[in-house]
C-alpha cells in the first residue's frame, strides 16, 4: 500500500510536470530546482516532510529531472 508521501509525489507530478509544449524545444522549460521547491512546499502543507518524500523516491531533483525527460521524449515521439 502506498504511503501518503508516495501518493502525494505521484499526484503532484501528474499535475505539475509536463513536456515542453513549444515545437522545436529540446526539453521542458520548467526549472527543476523550482519544481523541487514547489513539491516540498506543497507536501509541507499536507504534513509531509522532505525526508519522507526522499525516502519514497530518492533525490528529488534527479527524480523530477527523469520525469521531465520521460515526458519530453513521449511528447517528441507523439509529434513524429
Amino acid at each position: 500500500m502506498p504511503t501518503a508521501a508516495r501518493e502525494y509525489v505521484d499526484f503532484w507530478l501528474e499535475n505539475s510536470v509536463h513536456a515542453a509544449e513549444q515545437p522545436g524545444l529540446k526539453g521542458a522549460s520548467q526549472n527543476v530546482d523550482e519544481l523541487v521547491d514547489r513539491l516540498v512546499e506543497g507536501a509541507k502543507g499536507q504534513g509531509i516532510t522532505r525526508e519522507a518524500l526522499e525516502t519514497e523516491v530518492g533525490d528529488l531533483a534527479e527524480y523530477i529531472r527523469d520525469k521531465l525527460a520521460t515526458a519530453n521524449r513521449a511528447e517528441h515521439d507523439r509529434r513524429k
